[in-house]
């Protein structure tokens, strides 16, 4: 054992889970932190809105992309190697962001920003899942997601008051070094398992007789196999998840409803707060900051629903679609005469409906696959929300654009202009979401 192992096993586990809670953190606060500081930004950087949603959306390309590769570089390097590297990239990253000059070099650290924090969820719950038992693992996913809302709560107010003292470079500075201290936590004290502290394991796995890949035709993966003989059952897998009708319900449902949280509370939220409603920095920020008290609330409440009152993720579904799609009908029609009370319930909706419900999605398709390529399912569901946030931040900024401004402002029918991409999005979720296929039993018999 090493010095690291004097804290007892239970102490030790909850160091880990703290590190990683933190790091995640770290992934929520960089992944929105441009729509508070958005207007700033534009000014400094000259941008326009279209290239303003390109800078937004540059952390959301790499994210989407390395959804797949990071599941393997969590098999093949180790959750620990992975997290230290690709989080040293993102400190880069964030570091570049605030010292860019110009809007090009804080578009190239947006993006480092993005690959940068694009492992850290992946690797995170196969962390959980060889520290916890299996009757632990969904509440500490929980509690992981609740850690990330703190993320989200405190790139609102705090980064409002914090760029109002120092101006918006600074905290993406300060930002990438606590980055780099948090890459070098994880490399010190956290380990893939406790066996490599000496430690009993928490997990057994199943064997090859237990496993359903026959059920797909699919041949067992072997344990000590080499990438080459590896690689046939990913691809194959891959098939397999895309060609399953019933996964294209979820998968469409989950893009749509994670593309509004991204392109409103990621981005235009604040700047639409600032240039209709006439609010200072803080006071946008403390309406968005309801959106991240939406999700605080709303991720473990939906379990709860789904899982032991409703017990039917569907109909929980189908319900938070249908609010959700009722919030961005008052988003739209209403875009200019909201009182100040509707602007909070509609950012606590956003929260709630459309981030918060995102886990119910991940567990519908996760259910729809044998347990050896739930993996696969899963990372390839969490690679189209992250892209279509990447094209609608644009997209947006590209409308707004379109309908001229007003002084420094962009004009009330540029952004309800805009909010129909969300509005329209909303309608799409809620129709993809009553064609959803449940499948809550433990042996799948997939009928294509």
């Amino acid at each position: 054992m090493t010095k690291s192992t004097k804290l007892d096993f239970k102490t030790y586990r909850l160091l880990v889970f703290l590190i990683i809670g933190f790091g995640y953190l770290l992934v929520f606060f960089h992944r929105v932190a441009p729509a508070v500081v958005a207007i700033d930004m534009m000014n400094d950087l000259k941008a326009s809105a279209v290239l303003m949603g390109l800078l937004a959306s540059g952390y959301f390309y790499p994210y989407a992309i390395m959804q797949l590769p990071t599941g393997i570089l969590s098999d093949s390097w180790g959750p620990r190697k992975t997290i230290t590297l690709f989080f040293l990239v993102a400190s880069i990253g964030s570091v570049l962001l605030g010292l860019s000059s110009n809007v090009s070099s804080a578009i190239l650290g947006r993006v480092l920003v993005g690959l940068g924090a694009s492992t850290l969820y992946v690797c995170a719950l196969k962390i959980l899942s060889q520290w916890y038992k299996g009757e632990e693992f969904a509440t500490m996913t929980g509690f992981l997601i609740a850690i990330g809302g703190i993320g989200l709560l405190v790139s609102t107010i705090p980064l409002a008051l914090l760029s109002n003292a120092v101006g918006w470079r600074i905290p993406f500075i300060i930002t990438g070094a606590i980055t780099l201290l948090l890459a070098l936590l994880v490399w010190i004290f956290v380990r893939n398992s406790p066996q490599e502290l000496g430690m009993p394991a928490v997990v057994t796995h199943k064997s090859s007789k237990e496993s359903s890949i026959p059920l797909l035709g699919m041949p067992a993966v072997v344990k000590n196999s080499t990438p080459n003989q590896q690689r046939a059952p990913i691809i194959k897998s891959t098939i397999m998840v895309l060609s399953l009708k019933y996964y294209w319900p979820a998968s469409i449902w989950m893009f749509c409803t994670m593309a509004i949280y991204l392109a409103f509370g990621g981005l235009w939220g604040g700047p639409y707060l600032i240039q209709i409603y006439g609010m200072t920095k803080v006071e946008a920020s403390r309406v968005l900051s309801m959106i991240a008290v939406g999700m605080i609330i709303g991720s473990p409440l939906m379990g709860i629903l789904s899982d032991r009152i409703i017990k039917r993720r569907k109909i929980v579904v189908n319900v938070s679609s249908t609010l959700l799609l009722i919030i961005m009908v008052f988003l739209y029609f209403l875009v200019s005469s909201i009182p100040p009370f509707g602007l909070y319930l509609i950012c606590l909706g956003v929260g709630i409906f459309s981030v918060g419900t995102l886990a119910l999605g991940y567990a519908l398709i996760k259910d729809l696959y044998p347990v050896e390529i739930a993996g696969t399912s899963t990372g390839i569901a969490n690679f189209f929300p992250f892209l279509m946030g990447a094209i609608y931040q644009p997209l947006m900024g590209y409308i707004l654009e379109l309908n001229g401004k007003i002084g420094d402002s962009y004009t009330v029918i540029g952004y309800q202009n805009a909010f129909l991409v969300l509005l329209i999005s909303s309608i799409i979720a809620c129709i993809a979401s009553f064609f959803i296929k449940e499948n809550s039993s433990k042996t799948l018999k997939i009928r294509q």
